[in-house]
Order: C-alpha cells, then structure tokens, then sequence
C-alpha cells in the first residue's frame, strides 16, 4: 500500500515512514512538474530504505531474545 502511496502521492510516504520534514520537502519538490519524477524516485528509495532498517531492527531484536 505505502508503495502505491509513494507512486502517487510520494509526499505523503514521508509522512506515514515518520519523516515529515522530508514530507514537505518532497511535496515542494512535488508540485513542479518537472520534480513529479524526482520525488516519486525519492520516495520509493526512502521507503526501500525503512523497510531495510525495520527487517534490521527486528533482526536484532530477535537476536538479543535468543542470546538471553
């Protein structure tokens, strides 16, 4: 869903991930036609990259669980 979010409105994807300042620098950058493609670009990389460090951050949470 925050993929289809990102392709259509790439703004509001900052705001759901926590990064609102991002948000509305995206969405500045939205506005401009020309900068529709850039910050679509950048919001499915930023959304790529939250879903990384989650996958990390459960990992290790996971991890300190087993050593204990």
């Amino acid at each position: 869903m925050r993929l289809l979010i990102a392709l259509i409105f790439p703004w509001l994807t900052f705001f759901t991930i926590g990064r609102p300042l991002a948000g509305i620098v995206c969405f500045l950058l939205q506005i401009t036609l020309i900068g529709w493609l850039p910050a679509t670009i950048w919001a499915v990389y930023a959304l790529s990259q939250y879903k990384t460090d989650r996958k990390i951050e459960r990992a290790l949470a996971r991890n300190a669980g087993a050593i204990r």
